[in-house]
């Protein structure tokens, strides 16, 4: 069932969310080579819970981390750990939800350690793209419209420009529920799908590999990569339907 939120349970909602956009983008500012994505982990918990929130994802089906830190061919779902060390050039996925009142946000993004202007020519076009996808998927989502067309732009912005959408790994709806009802695939035929309605709450998440739409699952059976081992990316914005213009409410 598709939870329509009220005027009040937006204003809950876009609390949560927008905790989760500060300290995603705080993550992103605080990146460095040497540091080991344990120590990012804990740096993001420990923002969160003076906040006073919890991390949506600490616990949640066994899941060890505060965060999901996915690095080069790592799509979603990385483990941090004190072993796996950042170094310049590398891409970082870094999906992170607070839990604040009741309420979850739910955004991620992919960063390149040492800033932009380190990454290879190739994982620049990867961002590049993924984000647009993202974007893209978010003009989609008008009231009347429908969740195909939203999966219909990331997949054509994605596929356009060479690039491979992953379909195993979909968005989905948000609330007092991390995942609720609908969910939102990466691909798939505008017109098709739930209506889009004003007060409901999805996540849009392009999820984007380079050579590949197919992925594997790594032996810490939670941390998913491309399966040719070639980059992927992750971006991903909480929003709610409105009367008119989608509303961003992971905007830090």
């Amino acid at each position: 069932m598709i939870i329509v939120k009220n005027a009040v349970e937006l204003v809950k909602i876009r609390k949560a969310c927008e905790l989760s956009a500060r300290v995603l983008k705080l993550a992103g500012e605080r990146i460095t080579a040497g540091m080991s994505t344990w120590e990012l982990d804990g740096m993001i918990r420990e923002f969160i819970e003076r906040h006073g929130a919890k991390p949506s994802f600490l616990g949640y089906r066994g899941f060890r981390g505060s965060a999901c830190i996915s690095v080069n061919e790592e799509l979603i779902h990385g483990v941090p750990s004190k072993k796996k060390i950042l170094k310049n050039g590398d891409i970082v996925s870094i999906d992170v939800g607070a839990f604040l009142d009741g309420w979850h946000g739910d955004n991620a993004a992919t960063f390149a350690v040492g800033g932009f202007e380190n990454a290879s020519d190739e994982a620049k076009r990867l961002l590049t793209v993924t984000e647009d996808c993202l974007y893209e998927g978010i003009r989609a989502a008008r009231p009347g419209k429908r969740v195909g067309d939203i999966s219909n732009a990331i997949q054509n912005c994605c596929e356009s420009k060479g690039f491979y959408v992953v379909k195993k790994y979909i968005g989905h709806g948000i609330g007092r529920d991390l995942h609720e009802a609908p969910d939102i695939p990466n691909f798939g035929k505008a017109g098709k799908g739930p209506r889009l309605t004003p007060g409901m709450t999805i996540c849009i998440e392009p999820m984007v590999n380079s050579s590949t739409s197919e992925v594997r699952l790594l032996s810490d059976n939670w941390t998913v990569a491309e399966a040719n081992g070639n980059l992927s990316a992750h971006f991903e914005h909480t929003i709610a339907i409105t009367e008119s213009e989608p509303l961003i409410l992971t905007k830090a």
